[in-house]
């Protein structure tokens, strides 16, 4: 986390703290997001206000790297909950994939399946991209170290015989990423999120970029090899002056530590899933929609937390 960011959720959590009668009663539920242009962010806001209790718990969002760096966060106690993707999930806990030959993150538990999150690869109206095989040499950016995106951006790479070293490879933000390619510094960006995401949607008003289609016999051998990419369409006017584009997504979900108490998880996962947080998520966010009890159990990969688990026997979605 960085060292503002860690500052703000301290003085956050000391406010809270210092607030309430009795600072023992209460709990401090930090829920690592991802940066503050992307989905991640802005969904953790409002699932954050809509599962708080006064007195008993404060739920925050914490702007972080994304994925790799809300698991590692989770893991190593810095925050409660954190989103990250299916893919990028199931990898830590079972110590394969970008994560062969580091520990097991055994400890690491599901509370939902949220929504599915979209590959885009954006680029600069004129650059001459129309497939990824275009990108060699290109500038492109593939994201910041410790977020899913650069994961699967090297899975994508690869799909087409390329590595980083194909191409004039940068490490940004979206929002950074997004001001480089509109000052012409980029030719291209990769982001993975739920669409509309604000760092595009902002770019597409000045109406200088395209979506480039993850569609092909590359990407259909990649699919076959990595079982979690699903086709995805990005509907047209998702993003002003855009047509429909075919791609393809990994699932959003929001994770634990199996060392969080089953009655907070337990109670966590019953406010995310009530009619007050139905209306909050539906208002707050086009992904809002998407976060349903039908979604919850989906692509799960990893096992559920015990608090979880027991909502979702209650409500008949588990047996």
């Amino acid at each position: 986390m960085k060292l503002k960011h860690w500052i703000t959720a301290l003085t956050v959590a000391v406010a809270a703290v210092g607030t309430v009668g009795s600072a023992q009663a209460q709990q401090f539920f930090r829920i690592g997001t991802g940066g503050t242009a992307g989905t991640y962010y802005p969904i953790g806001g409002i699932i954050g206000n809509a599962v708080s209790q006064p007195g008993k718990l404060i739920a925050t969002a914490v702007a972080s790297n994304g994925s790799v760096a809300n698991i590692n966060g989770i893991i190593g106690g810095s925050f409660e909950a954190g989103f990250t993707q299916s893919d990028v999930a199931y990898w830590a806990y079972s110590g394969t994939g970008t994560f062969e030959g580091k520990p097991k993150a055994q400890d690491l538990r599901l509370i939902a399946t949220l929504y599915p999150e979209s590959i885009h690869l954006v680029t600069r109206k004129g650059a001459g991209i129309k497939s990824v095989a275009d990108l060699k040499g290109k500038r492109v950016s593939m994201d910041e170290p410790g977020s899913g995106t650069l994961v699967d951006v090297r899975l994508i790479l690869g799909a087409y015989g390329m590595t980083d070293k194909d191409i004039k490879a940068e490490y940004l933000k979206p929002n950074q990423a997004g001001d480089k390619l509109k000052d012409g510094g980029l030719d291209a960006f990769f982001f993975v999120g739920g669409a509309p995401a604000g760092a595009i949607a902002e770019l597409a008003s000045t109406g200088n970029i395209e979506l480039v289609p993850l569609v092909g016999p590359e990407i259909d051998a990649l699919r076959a090899k990595q079982e979690f990419f699903t086709p995805d369409v990005i509907a047209a006017n998702t993003y002003q002056h855009l047509p429909e584009v075919k791609t393809i997504s990994v699932n959003a979900q929001m994770v634990t530590s199996a060392k969080i108490p089953e009655q907070t998880v337990y109670d966590v996962t019953k406010a995310l899933y009530s009619d007050a947080t139905r209306k909050t998520l539906d208002a707050g966010h086009a992904k809002g929609k998407l976060i349903t009890r039908d979604n919850a159990i989906k692509g799960a990969g990893i096992p559920f937390h015990p608090g979880a688990e027991k909502f979702y026997k209650e409500i008949g979605l588990l047996k």
